[in-house]
């Protein structure tokens, strides 16, 4: 491989445009453009495609830019080494839902914390933003609650990974074991996921079996907010437990021993790519529905 072509690649992709990376290194345009197209031509894959003004990284791409990263970074991990610091690391760049569970996120994440070559890159965001992240290459990963639906020309896969019961989760004062779930949900105000979330479809349902018109304190798209006012005191909140693991395991906040038979399942999407990030396949194995 010629090294010169990859380099010239490497600063077009940071840039995101051949101009301004043409302005930049003195060169032509047209000169430039004939560099990357041998590279493209040594790797036998295009590693660039035009949206509009701009120079997008295509799969190949992307996995090209991470390993250029590595490349140049070289000399510096050799001085880093020397000085008795630095090491090759592997990067995983993972989306989450700004709502889902921390807990659930830990959980996940746990093979690969405290390894000495990997780097997580975490970011959080509404699902379209996570799933245009997947689409654009800059995410390997999404966490979710909710499948993404998939179509002829983007082809989400989903991961399951967990499936976790729902329950009522308030102080000990609220949950006496005398009560039936019916007394509990007519006698108490309650916490709920937002409409559209499928834990509240569930709830909802429940709720019309038992001919019942809970009294809702407050409606949260947040987990950690729920959790929050769960630990106020300001009603039955309806959520998984792993996300009040640590306030259970205090004694804080207690499980119902009523039953309300719903579940939140979480999934791993991610995009059919011939090039996976090997990283993933690690975490996936951990998990006893993936």
């Amino acid at each position: 491989m010629n090294y010169n072509h990859l380099r010239y690649f490497w600063a077009v992709a940071r840039d995101g445009n051949l101009t301004r990376t043409a302005e930049r290194l003195n060169l032509s345009q047209s000169a430039l453009s004939v560099q990357i197209r041998k590279l493209e031509d040594r790797l036998g894959h295009p590693l660039f495609e035009r949206r509009g003004r701009r120079l997008h990284l295509t799969e190949a791409g992307r996995i090209t830019l991470d390993h250029a990263e590595t490349i140049f970074a070289a000399g510096q991990d050799l001085l880093g080494t020397l000085a008795g610091q630095g090491s090759p690391r592997q990067v995983l760049r993972v989306g989450a839902l700004a709502t889902l569970s921390r807990n659930f996120q830990i959980e996940f994440l746990r093979p690969l914390l405290r390894l000495p070559d990997v780097e997580l890159v975490l970011r959080s965001g509404t699902s379209a933003e996570l799933l245009q992240g997947l689409e654009t290459l800059s995410l390997d990963v999404m966490l979710t609650n909710r499948v993404p639906a998939s179509d002829a020309m983007t082809t989400f896969i989903a991961h399951p990974l967990s499936e976790q019961p729902v329950s009522l989760i308030a102080t000990p004062a609220r949950l006496t074991p005398d009560h039936t779930l019916a007394q509990l949900l007519r006698d108490n105000p309650v916490i709920l996921p937002t409409e559209g979330n499928p834990v509240r479809a569930g709830f909802d349902a429940l709720c019309a079996r038992l001919s019942l018109r809970p009294l809702i304190a407050a409606e949260v798209d947040d987990m950690a907010m729920m959790r929050l006012l769960a630990r106020e005191d300001i009603g039955l909140a309806v959520l998984p437990p792993i996300v009040v693991k640590n306030e259970l395991a205090s004694g804080m906040l207690v499980e119902a021993d009523h039953l309300v038979g719903l579940v939140e399942r979480f999934h791993a999407v991610t995009l059919d790519r011939k090039f996976p990030n090997p990283l993933l396949a690690r975490l996936l194995e951990h998990h006893p529905l993936g």
